[in-house]
């Protein structure tokens, strides 16, 4: 019975809004290589990251409208953010339209925060998204639309001024979660 219980929070309307972000991310990720003539440059891979993105925004407002916030769901919904991020930069480093140093500082910020939130997990604790964390998914996602989406295709500058504002957000919500996470954790998630 127990089973059916945490089954039935995980497949909340708001966390399947989550997991198909996570199934997607894959989809994402071949567009990209793709186009790799283009240097991961091409109109699907624009609209399925904004799609994600909306994704994104969808199911925190889905919980939050529904007042069911779930440890499943503070738990997901970053996994899915991580997943997609690290898995499109990536993917744009393979098609030469991103270097490797800010890929590795964003991947290596967003690994550590992971584990931090999964210590805290394991003793029953969740520590919240705080909302510099959210404008950091924002500003990552814009980041990563920038460099796919055509109308930018020779702005390389412009592509490498985003994902280093992206990174610069990464690491200081990075070393808030380290400095005040732990004064900001509860049981529920919220």
């Amino acid at each position: 019975m127990n089973l059916f219980k945490h089954f039935g929070t995980v497949v909340s309307p708001p966390n399947l809004v989550t997991l198909s972000r996570l199934a997607l991310s894959p989809v994402l990720f071949v567009i990209i290589l793709e186009a790799q003539d283009r240097r991961g440059v091409s109109w699907g891979a624009f609209l399925l990251g904004f799609i994600l993105g909306l994704t994104d925004y969808m199911d925190g407002s889905l919980a939050r409208r529904a007042g069911k916030v779930s440890r499943w769901g503070a738990f997901l919904d970053p996994l899915a953010d991580k997943v997609a991020v690290i898995g499109a930069a990536v993917c744009l480093v393979a098609v030469d339209r991103y270097t490797w140093l800010p890929v590795i500082l964003l991947a290596v910020r967003e690994v550590l925060i992971t584990f931090y939130r999964l210590w805290f997990a394991r003793q029953g604790l969740a520590v919240p998204a705080r909302k510099s964390a959210k404008a950091k998914t924002t500003v990552q996602g814009l980041a990563l639309l920038v460099a796919v989406i055509p109308l930018f295709e020779n702005f390389d500058w412009l592509v490498e001024a985003t994902l280093w504002a992206a990174v610069v957000l990464t690491l200081v919500t990075g070393l808030q979660y380290l400095l005040d996470g732990r004064n900001a954790t509860n049981t529920t998630g919220e």
